[in-house]
C-alpha cells in the first residue's frame, strides 16, 4: 500500500508538472503572436500583407505571386479540391466565351478577369433561371435589364443572349466599381444588391470586405470567395481584382517594377493608377499635353497589354492626375472611337 501511495504521489506531482509546463509553453506563444484567438483578423498594415505573400499564396501546389487573403485560404483550398475537374473541363468547352468576354469587358473599363463572375454565377448556361427571377449566364434581374435596354419576356429574353447580357454585366459592374472602387465590393454588391453593401459600410465605417462580410447574407460573403478561387484556378494566380481596395493599394506600394528603371527625379514626381479598357496611348498623351516618348519610357507595351484585356498600372506626372481623373471616361470613349473607325496608331505596341 505504501509502494501504491509514493506512486501516486509521484504521478500527482509528475501531472502537476506537466500541466505548468504547458500553460507556460501557450503564455509563450501567445505572447511572441503565434496562438491567436481569432483566425479571421483583418489585415491592418503592411508587414501583415507581406507575410501572406510569403506563406500563404500556395494553393493545390501551385505559388502565386499575389496574396491570398488568410480568410480566404480554406475556402479556396476546398472549393478547388471539389470543382477543379468541372473547372478544368470549361477551359475547353467555355473558350469561346471566354474569349468574347475578353473582347467585350475591357471595352467598358472593366478587367477580363471578372468572366469569372459569369461562371460562378451560371457556369454560361444561358437559360439558367435563379430562384429570384435571374436569368442567363449573367443571371440580371429583370430591372437591370430594363434599364439598361434588354427586352426580357417568356418567348423573347435578351438575357439569354450572350453577347447583349455581357455589354449590360460590363456597364452594371463599371458603375458599381465607379460606386465602391473595390473589386470585391463590387461583386458583392452584384450579388446582393448595392443597397446591402451601402448599410454595411455605414453600419461599420469600413469599405474592407473582410471587416462587413458578415453583415452580408452568407450567399453574398460565399459568391466573393467563389470568385477569388475559380481566378486563382484559371489564371494560375491572383490579380487585382481579388484584394481589397486596400490590399491593392499595399500591394502596388511595395511592387518592384523591374521593367521600367526610374530615376529618383521621375519616381519622385509621377504616381501610378490602376486602369482598364482599350485607351490608347495617343489619345491619352493628347489630352494630357504629354510627350509621347517619356509615356512610353514609363509605359512600356501600354496598348499591346490594353489591347489583351489586362489591367495596367499606368504611370503618369503627377500634375496631370487632377486632369486625367476628370476626363479618363471621355479619353476612353475617344480611344474606342478610333479603334472602331481603324484608324489608331499606337505608341507603345513594344
Amino acid at each position: 500500500m505504501q509502494c501504491l501511495a509514493d506512486h501516486t504521489i509521484h504521478s500527482s506531482s509528475f501531472r502537476k508538472t506537466i500541466i505548468v509546463f504547458c500553460a507556460m509553453a501557450i503564455s509563450v506563444i501567445a505572447n511572441a503572436g503565434v496562438f491567436r484567438i481569432h483566425s479571421d483578423t483583418t489585415i491592418t498594415d503592411k508587414s501583415d500583407f507581406k507575410s501572406i505573400i510569403k506563406e500563404r499564396n500556395t494553393i493545390s501546389g501551385k505559388t502565386f505571386s499575389t496574396a491570398l487573403n488568410t480568410q480566404a485560404v480554406s475556402f479556396t483550398q476546398e472549393y478547388i479540391r471539389k470543382q477543379g475537374k468541372e473547372l478544368e473541363k470549361m477551359k475547353f468547352w467555355a473558350k469561346p466565351y471566354f474569349d468574347m468576354c475578353d473582347n467585350i469587358l475591357p471595352q467598358y473599363g472593366v478587367p477580363k478577369e471578372l468572366k469569372y463572375l459569369s461562371v460562378i454565377e451560371s457556369h454560361f448556361q444561358s437559360n439558367l433561371v435563379s430562384w429570384a427571377g435571374a436569368v442567363g449566364p449573367w443571371q440580371l434581374m429583370d430591372y437591370e435589364a430594363h434599364r439598361f435596354g434588354l427586352h426580357t419576356g417568356k418567348f423573347n429574353d435578351d438575357r439569354t443572349d450572350f453577347y447583349k447580357s455581357t455589354v449590360v454585366a460590363a456597364k452594371l459592374i463599371k458603375e458599381l466599381y465607379d460606386e465602391f472602387g473595390d473589386w470585391l465590393l463590387v461583386i458583392a454588391a452584384y450579388n446582393g444588391g448595392a443597397g446591402r453593401i451601402r448599410q454595411a459600410i455605414e453600419r461599420t465605417g469600413s469599405r474592407d470586405f473582410w471587416t462587413i462580410q458578415y453583415l452580408m447574407r452568407e450567399e453574398t460573403r460565399t459568391h466573393v470567395k467563389k470568385y477569388i478561387a475559380t481566378n486563382y484556378f484559371f489564371e494560375g494566380g491572383g490579380g487585382l481584382t481579388t484584394m481589397t481596395a486596400a490590399e491593392t493599394k499595399i500591394f502596388l506600394a511595395t511592387r518592384v517594377n523591374t521593367e521600367v528603371k526610374l530615376s529618383e527625379e521621375d519616381a519622385a514626381i509621377s504616381y501610378v493608377t490602376e486602369i482598364n479598357g482599350r485607351y490608347n496611348s495617343i489619345v491619352l498623351t493628347n489630352f494630357l499635353l504629354m510627350d509621347i516618348d517619356q509615356f512610353n519610357k514609363w509605359n512600356p507595351r501600354f496598348d499591346k497589354d490594353l489591347s489583351e484585356g489586362k489591367t495596367y498600372l499606368l504611370r503618369l506626372p503627377k500634375d496631370r492626375q487632377i486632369i486625367f481623373e476628370a476626363k479618363k471616361g471621355e479619353i476612353l470613349l475617344q480611344s474606342i472611337r478610333i479603334l472602331l473607325d481603324g484608324s489608331a496608331n499606337t505608341g507603345s505596341s513594344k
